[in-house]
């Protein structure tokens, strides 16, 4: 069963930058594909980044691009979202997914929050 623990989330002023980790175990991800969702009090889950672990190949939300980074350690089995230029905006809880290529998403964790100040 794959686990995923998502950290590295806080309070940082506007302009200011986090980095999120999501610690992954359970399965060997070579065929995975790893995301970074997030959802405000009151929206719907957006899409934010997403890596194919194999390949490294990356998408991001419109909302991120340019200013997040996702990757991922292999030697570590974890992914990480570099955020900089952050704006109140992407306050939100982040939650990191995997699936299968070609399957749906799985069940949601208790993702980090990231607030970020004016």
């Amino acid at each position: 069963q794959v686990q995923l623990v998502e950290s590295g989330g806080g309070l940082v002023q506007a302009g200011g930058s986090l980095r999120l980790s999501c610690a992954a175990s359970g399965r060997t991800f070579t065929n995975y594909r790893m995301a970074w969702f997030r959802q405000a009090p009151g929206k719907e889950r957006e899409f934010v980044a997403a890596i194919t672990w194999s390949s490294g190949n990356t998408n991001y939300g419109d909302s991120v691009k340019g200013r997040f980074t996702i990757s991922r350690d292999n030697a570590k089995n974890t992914v990480y979202l570099q955020m900089n230029s952050l704006k109140p905006e992407d306050t939100a809880a982040y939650y990191c997914n995997a699936r299968v290529l070609g399957t749906q998403y799985g069940s949601w964790g208790q993702g980090t929050q990231v607030t970020v100040s004016s």
